[in-house]
């Protein structure tokens, strides 16, 4: 009956009152209608689809253009994607800064029956949204790590947060423990090498790096992989410095053949 009766009152502040007061009679008269403990750290997400798939957003990087563009039902970086699906036939995958496994659909489709989509990401909500990414889609070739990628195996510290109070999502960045970036902006996640993690029998067609900064560390993490397996690398611009490359990378036979939407395309050639 009260409801009948505050639906037929002009809106006031006498019917905001009516209303809680309504509330309140249902919760106490009514068990099942009790309000449940909500958990303030508990992971905010939303789903959204385009042609490839469906995907779990996380909420606190609302602002980021990947997500934005996932929300429009657009594929972000699809070149990129293209270039990863069409090159990744003979072997594995490597894929860092996986986000909210926004790539992970449109790769699994294109990867060859036996072949596995290694996946890191660091950040703990984007990994737990990339992990019911892999759900909603039922992915059955991707093995996910919530670690990112490193020289060794060891703990460290992202800045998460930026100073506006946002979530800086796929573009957090492995900082320096000394880095005098406050606390309250950063997370201590895992660190894993290459060699560690990839089993010596897998063959890995690709290696795709979207890690802010840290592609040395990652690469040298996974040299021998590299000097075995000879796969295409995919590097974010900019690439590490020239005398790094030409120390590290160029004496294996590597050369910048191209480029694909700011990512450097690398290939041994020899």
């Amino acid at each position: 009956m009260l409801r009948k009766i505050v639906k037929k009152i002009t809106p006031s502040p006498l019917l905001g009152i009516l209303y809680q007061v309504y509330k309140l009679l249902i919760y106490r008269t009514n068990p099942k209608q009790t309000k449940p403990d909500i958990d303030l750290d508990c992971l905010a997400g939303m789903i959204a689809y385009n042609k490839f798939g469906g995907y779990c957003l996380p909420l606190n990087s609302i602002q980021r253009p990947a997500l934005q563009a996932t929300l429009r039902g657009v594929v972000w970086e699809e070149e990129t994607v293209e270039f990863m699906r069409k090159n990744s036939s003979g072997g594995d995958i490597i894929h860092a800064g996986m986000y909210f496994g926004d790539f992970l659909p449109g790769l699994s489709q294109a990867c060859d029956n036996d072949a596995i989509i290694w996946a890191f990401e660091p950040n703990p909500q984007n990994y737990q949204c990339a992990e019911i990414t892999c759900l909603i889609n039922r992915l059955q070739n991707v093995n996910l790590h919530n670690a990112g990628l490193g020289h060794t195996n060891k703990t460290g510290v992202m800045n998460t947060i930026d100073y506006q109070g946002r979530s800086m999502g796929g573009s957090s960045i492995i900082i320096d423990e000394s880095s005098d970036i406050d606390a309250a902006y950063t997370e201590t996640i895992k660190i894993v090498s290459l060699d560690s993690v990839i089993p010596k029998d897998r063959h890995i067609s690709l290696i795709q790096l979207d890690i802010e900064g840290y592609e040395k560390q990652a690469l040298l993490g996974g040299m021998n992989l590299i000097k075995r397996c000879n796969p295409i690398l995919l590097l974010e611009n900019p690439l590490p410095d020239s005398l790094w490359l030409e120390e590290h990378i160029y004496p294996l036979g590597y050369s910048v053949t191209g480029e694909v939407q700011g990512n450097s395309i690398l290939k041994k050639l020899s």
